[in-house]
């Protein structure tokens, strides 16, 4: 088994606090028909250049009752832009469509295997994984970018295709890990393709 899950395992079950002052675990989200988990944060460039267009995908595919839970595991002590204080302070500037929960023990980065921030995983109705990799080719700059992959996953899904490209590289900054070096992964971690 490896370190990031994979195709047709379940998703994780989590109990996270988001920054609208509730507490969030799967069963929260069993109406959706699919549910997008991602790792993201408040300073990655590869983030802050992409959220626009996962706000567009994420707001295309709300009403075909797709759900979107992002998480942000850094380490506030390794990058304190990355804090709940900041997370909050984040949402209600940007109020993005979707939940915000923040992961400050990273039991849940691991869980999932998480890689880097943007990490995208597609899960199912069943909550079984249909996709997990990259939201975009070029996240730094999407407007260059030849292909928006969560878009292209999504759009099968809900359409009853089966996931033409289950699996591809995330593209992003690691997950800032709490009392190591900000570039440090775990070691089982590697490339998914």
């Amino acid at each position: 088994m490896g370190y990031t899950l994979e195709i047709e395992e379940k998703a994780p079950d989590f109990s996270l606090p988001a920054t609208d002052g509730k507490i969030y675990c799967l069963k929260d989200f069993k109406e959706a028909h699919f549910l997008v988990v991602f790792f993201t944060c408040n300073h990655c460039p590869y983030v802050l250049g992409s959220d626009e267009t996962t706000r567009a995908t994420a707001n295309k595919f709300l009403k075909q009752q797709i759900a979107f839970a992002a998480i942000n595991s850094n380490s506030k002590n390794t990058h304190p832009e990355d804090s709940f204080d900041n997370m909050k302070k984040r949402m209600a500037e940007m109020k993005f469509p979707w939940v915000y929960l923040y992961d400050e023990a990273q039991k849940t980065a691991r869980a999932y295997g998480a890689l880097r921030t943007p990490h995208f995983f597609v899960f199912d109705q069943k909550r079984r994984l249909v996709y997990t990799g990259r939201g975009v080719d070029n996240p730094k700059d999407p407007g260059k970018g030849r292909c928006n992959d969560l878009d292209r996953t999504l759009e099968e899904c809900v359409t009853g295709k089966p996931v033409s490209v289950p699996k591809t590289n995330p593209i992003g900054c690691t997950i800032k890990w709490e009392g190591k070096d900000s570039h440090w992964m775990p070691p089982e971690a590697c490339d998914l393709v």
